[in-house]
């Protein structure tokens, strides 16, 4: 009898599969050098055209004015007091408008009624540039924070609006009819089938509007604002003070970075069941 069959796999096919491994991982780890390589390398140039002498100091400052001017806002409170007054009307402004967006959009995607009625003003109001329409807001609403997160939640609005009716119109029609046919109600059709299936595309507009969050609160603190990121731009900026333009674009960037990366941890969290189930 041919016991072949029953011995263990040769000591060289699993060292065949280990090696084919570690190239992988090498790969792996040399994706995640690319990013911090790009930026010493720009932050190499920027160095460089800084101490050329082409353009005055207050034009292009070099990179330790603007980390010596970043340091002095951190130590004094200011930076954290104006990046505070920003995060707070780009969070309120994301929450109300993703929320409005989620349930309109839902209700365009479940009625023809309301998609014929609402889509032709909903696009039309995309189609103005919120610069265009901040400065009535502010007027209308005050130089508060009321006005900034109103502008936040319409740049957020329609991103937000268009996935959630792809996501539920994406549902395939034999899903709602198993759910009739088993007589689910409407809430428990919703949370069973609809919230789940379109939840993917949904959390996808989520990080696009998060990152529009910031953007709107910038452009009403552009128009009008004693405090906030965007305040501290426009007044380095009237000041010819370079350095604080870059320090609060900085941070703006490190802002927006900060809340997108909570956005995709979300998403993780909440599609784990994805990638137990092999989905990619």
């Amino acid at each position: 009898m041919d016991n072949a069959h029953l011995a263990p796999p040769v000591p060289h096919e699993r060292t065949a599969e280990s090696s084919a491994a570690l190239p992988r991982a090498r790969r792996r780890r040399w994706h995640l050098l690319l990013a911090p390589a790009f930026g010493l390398c720009l932050l190499a140039v920027w160095t460089l055209v800084a101490r050329s002498g082409m353009y005055a100091a207050f034009i292009v400052p070099t990179p330790a004015s603007v980390a010596e001017r970043w340091w002095g806002l951190a130590s004094d409170g200011s930076l954290l007091r104006h990046a505070a007054v920003t995060l707070r009307e780009v969070l309120t402004g994301l929450l109300i408008g993703v929320a409005v967006a989620f349930w309109l959009g839902y209700w365009i995607a479940k009625s023809r009624t309301v998609a014929y009625t609402l889509t032709p003003y909903l696009v039309a109001l995309q189609t103005v540039p919120i610069v265009a329409i901040a400065p009535l807001l502010i007027i209308w609403f005050g130089s508060g924070i009321a006005s900034k997160v109103i502008i936040c939640g319409l740049i957020v609005f329609f991103p937000m609006l268009v996935n959630t009716v792809i996501g539920m119109r994406g549902i395939p029609a034999e899903l709602h009819d198993l759910l009739r046919s088993l007589e689910a109600t409407p809430l428990q059709t919703f949370w069973h089938l609809e919230l789940p299936a379109a939840l993917p595309i949904v959390l996808g507009g989520l990080k696009v509007s998060v990152t529009l969050s910031v953007v709107g609160a910038v452009v009403g603190e552009f128009v009008s604002a004693s405090a906030g990121l965007g305040y501290l731009i426009n007044f380095g900026r009237g000041t010819y003070d370079t350095p604080l333009v870059i320090a609060a674009v900085f941070t703006l960037t490190a802002l927006a970075l900060a809340l997108y990366g909570l956005a995709a941890g979300l998403e993780r969290l909440l599609l784990g069941w994805q990638r137990a189930n092999g989905t990619p």
